[in-house]
This record gives C-alpha cells, structure tokens and sequence, in this order.
C-alpha cells in the first residue's frame, strides 16, 4: 500500500510532455484497482486520466503491463486501456493510462456475446512460437515467457515447472513435489491428440480483469490487467472458469466463433494448476489442498 506523500506534481508534467497539451491536476479520488496496486482517477484541463501506483520497486511491472497492453491492443479486436505513461515520482513507480467508466455487473447478453465472438478473434492472433520475446507478471510473481518450438516444452520449463520450484523454495516440498515431477514428465500424454497454436492470450483474464464501459449501443466488453504471451488458447478459457465462470453467453459465443476440442474438459485443470500453485506461493498454505487435489486428479487421467 502507498503511505508516503504522493508527487503528483511530476505524474501532471509526465503527461503534459506525452501528450503535448498543458495538464494540471484539479481533483484527484482513489478508486478500485485491485490488492497490488492503488489506484486513482485524476481529473484536470477537461481531461480525466486512470493513474496506478506502487512502490518504486515495481516500476519493471508497469513497463511489462504497458508492453502487454500495447500488444492487446495491436490488433483492434478487442478494447484495452490505452497507456500513456509511466515512471517514478517521489518514491513511488506510476502507469498513467486513459480513464474508462467501467462497470463490473450491468453485463447484458449482447455484451457478454461480444466479449465471446471478440476473445475468439485475439486468439486468432498468432505467431510462429510459444512465449513471448518480454517477461512479465502473474500478479506479483514473475511470468517467464522464453520462445520455445514446442508447447508441451514450453508448458513443462516455463509454467508448471516455475512454480513447482518456487513452491519448493517456499517450503512445500513432499509429496507434492514427487507428484508434481511426476505430472512434469508425463505432461505431453495430454496432447497426444491435440496440437495448439501460438494464439495471444491476455493470461489472467479472471472476472477480476474484465469489465464494460457504457456506450450509445449499451455497452462494450474491456479487458485490462494482463499477463500475456501467446500459447493455446484453452489456458486462456480455462482461467475464466477458475474463479466464478464468465455468463453462459460468452462461452456458448465463442464456441459458435471457434469451438474447443473435446479434450479440454480434462486440459483446464493442468492449466488452472498453474494458478493455483500461483496463489500458494503468493498467499501461502491455504490453497495446498487444493493443488494436492487437482495434481492427483490429473495423475489419474494418465495411461
């Protein structure tokens, strides 16, 4: 959290200079932005800016997620904030970006079915390898996105393997890291019949990070907070039923857009795995069962 005195003075000159027209800060109120960061709305010249802040340590989280914003919002499928700025000022590291009006559950099913057709259409978007050529963060956690030919290889060192050796370091070790190597090796028995491709991914797309802003058509879906790279798809729809599915409207949309494989039903809990080992070794033993449970779960699907 943010206890020291903020320089608002130097985030006004920052956008000033980006943008080229004069900018003071007339009002200034802090709004929701998550547990990692604060946030605010500022307001000044007729202009109203959303502004991040953190400690000045975390200054490489907020060029990652502007890095991860800029690519979102390349191929104009699907709206993302528009970054403006970032930097420190007074001790503190700061992401200016454009200030949408969200609103979180006023989702009808005309916005939920955009956000579907329109996710699918991201996805869409491909490159010829796993990964990414920039790092970033799965919230507070580094997110290692090394190019790699080979997803199950890419899955294997860079996302299950990641976390199961953090959770080593953190002191969970026993039965959880045996069955996990075990689960390591044995990964590829889950594409033995599926072969994904290197789509783009927002990589924490939770109900957390999506959102609607209103407009003259009722609204428009808008993603934010992301942890990208490009990698199979089903990651992506998995997470959106990790904490608290999406409306039926948005999976029953992308479905008609680009429907799963058939043996995604039994794919997403690996792919949730990585999460929940990401929230033990953020937020610490209550979450240990629950990885126990799906790693022994997918142990039993294997040959």
């Amino acid at each position: 959290m943010i206890h020291q005195t903020i320089d608002w003075q130097t985030i006004a000159a920052h956008i000033s200079k980006t943008t080229g027209l004069p900018f003071q800060i007339q009002a200034h109120s802090q709004v929701a932005g998550g547990c990692i960061n604060n946030a605010y709305r500022i307001e000044g010249n007729g202009q109203n800016y959303f502004v991040k802040l953190n400690r000045s340590q975390h200054q490489e989280m907020f060029a990652a997620e502007v890095a991860g914003l800029t690519e979102l919002r390349k191929p104009a499928v699907i709206k993302a904030p528009e970054p403006l700025c970032w930097g420190i000022a007074g001790g503190h590291s700061y992401l200016v970006m454009e200030y949408l009006a969200l609103h979180g559950e006023t989702q009808t099913q005309s916005v939920s079915s955009q956000l579907g057709q329109q996710l699918a259409a991201l996805h869409q978007v491909t490159q010829a390898q796993f990964g990414w050529h920039h790092d970033n963060y799965i919230g507070l956690t580094p997110q290692v996105n090394s190019l790699e030919n080979d997803w199950v290889t890419f899955w294997q060192n860079h996302r299950l393997g990641f976390q199961l050796d953090l959770a080593a370091h953190k002191g969970y070790g026993g039965k959880l890291q045996r069955n996990g190597q075990v689960l390591m090796a044995e990964v590829g028995q889950f594409f033995t019949d599926y072969q994904p491709q290197p789509s783009l991914l927002h990589g924490d797309l939770w109900s957390g990070n999506y959102a609607v802003a209103l407009n003259n058509q009722g609204g428009q879906p808008v993603i934010y907070d992301p942890a990208i790279y490009y990698g199979d798809r089903e990651a992506e729809i998995a997470m959106t039923e990790l904490f608290g599915e999406f409306p039926k409207r948005f999976y029953d949309a992308y479905q008609e857009a680009w429907p799963l494989d058939a043996g995604y039903s039994t794919r997403k809990t690996l792919y949730n795995l990585y999460h929940i080992l990401n929230h033990l070794n953020l937020f610490g033993g209550g979450y240990l069962a629950q990885v126990k449970r799906m790693i022994a779960s997918l142990l039993s699907e294997l040959q």
